[in-house]
């Protein structure tokens, strides 16, 4: 069987360059293009361990005609992703996307021109496999504890919060319960650091050198609390659910969101 021709948008990017290294790695995909916001001078990328070099450009729509690629893996930002989602449909590429930040109305795009164009999308707000563990158990307590709030933990260049992680959990939370969540009475004087509310979650975020990722969902009720945490402690743990996302969005047509579809949960 030929192996899956992925280009990475996003290469230079520290999750970029986890993915091509991991992505080598694997006999049932080929890495065929790498593609970034400003590349200088260097037309060809060096692969991990001296391999082989792919082509290396700004310029998405040659890479996308030159490389003949499956599949377009992007993990930048919600400006740079939606002309990709463009460009990628276009040439009839499945896309797998990590980035966050995207609003409702470009799941829906993304949605709306994959099944023009006959192809798959999958968009996760996370792909480790323990985070969609957590939302998962998340949404199996939420049917029985009707208060929640969140701690989501991150590192100062995260661009976005709350974290998308975050947000999925609490709107999973509320749809497996059926109605949002119960929120506490406020106190007399209304704070801000109580933190954002979603579908009558609180999300609270921090962010700080030396934090990863790490989310904490903790649910009470009368006379007790129950936590669930994830832990990121390296961005390795990304990579079993991209190569999942991957090796499954060709046998889709339209958007799928999250990995919880993938996994069968």
């Amino acid at each position: 069987m030929e192996p899956t021709r992925v280009v990475v948008h996003g290469a230079s990017g520290k999750m970029g360059q986890e993915i091509i290294k991991a992505l080598c790695r694997e006999p049932e995909i080929e890495v065929v293009g790498a593609v970034e916001r400003e590349v200088s001078g260097e037309f060809y990328l060096p692969l991990p361990e001296g391999c082989n070099a792919i082509p290396f450009s700004s310029d998405l729509e040659h890479i996308l005609t030159s490389c003949q690629p499956n599949v377009l893996v992007d993990f930048t930002i919600a400006q740079a992703t939606m002309p990709a989602v463009r460009l990628a449909t276009k040439h009839g590429v499945n896309l797998v996307i990590g980035t966050t930040g995207l609003t409702a109305d470009d799941l829906s795009e993304i949605d709306r021109l994959s099944k023009a164009h006959r192809v798959g999308a999958v968009v996760a707000p996370n792909f480790a496999l323990g985070a969609i563990l957590m939302i998962h158990l998340a949404k199996i307590a939420a049917k029985y504890l009707d208060y929640a709030e969140i701690i989501e933990l991150h590192h100062n260049q995260k661009a976005d919060a709350p974290s998308g992680t975050a947000l999925a959990t609490a709107r999973a939370m509320a749809a497996a319960k059926g109605k949002p969540l119960y929120r506490p009475p406020e106190q007399k004087k209304p704070s801000n650091s109580r933190g954002e509310q979603v579908e009558g979650v609180t999300i609270h975020s921090v962010r700080l050198p030396g934090l990863l990722a790490h989310q904490q969902v903790v649910l009470g009720g009368p006379g007790q609390t129950l936590s669930i945490r994830h832990d990121t402690i390296s961005r390795e743990c990304y990579i079993p659910g991209l190569i999942l996302a991957i090796k499954g969005v060709t046998k889709h047509k339209g958007l799928v969101y999250g990995l919880d579809t993938l996994l069968g949960l």
